[in-house]
């Protein structure tokens, strides 16, 4: 069990870094300025992995909680 835990933490520490890269890749293309279809779409498809990303995050974290009860 404790193994299954620490596998989903690290897990959501990998993410995270995906997601933080993502970030800086989508300031950095916004701060070129270049106008195109092929640097929007690239730009869309990015913004798009990330939520996934933030999504998958989430739900990792939800599996770390313990059930508590009502």
């Amino acid at each position: 069990m404790t193994r299954d835990l620490d596998a989903v933490a690290k897990r959501i520490i990998e993410l995270q870094i995906e997601h933080r890269d993502l970030d800086r890749a989508i300031e950095q293309l916004q701060a070129l300025g270049t106008p195109g279809i092929a640097d929007e779409l690239h730009l869309r498809r990015l913004k798009k992995r990330k939520l996934q990303l933030k999504d998958q995050i989430t739900w990792l974290q939800i599996q770390l909680t313990p059930d508590i009860p009502a």
